[in-house]
């Protein structure tokens, strides 16, 4: 397994802050912070059709 960059923690309006990262294989990674080792995985593109979707409304009860 390749190593995980992970982005700057993203903190919505509750308590809950998440945590990005990639690695050099094209995967995508979502952990709590502080859980990284307790993450989901996807290819880059569904991590951004995620993130198309939470922006657009239509997914904002995931954060």
């Amino acid at each position: 397994m390749s190593d995980i960059t992970w982005e700057a923690p993203f903190c919505g309006e509750g308590n809950n802050c998440f945590r990005m990262g990639t690695d050099a294989d094209g995967n995508a990674y979502i952990a709590v912070n502080g859980e990284e080792d307790r993450y989901l995985t996807d290819s880059i593109e569904a991590l951004r059709a995620l993130i198309r979707e939470v922006k657009a409304g239509k997914a904002d009860h995931l954060l």
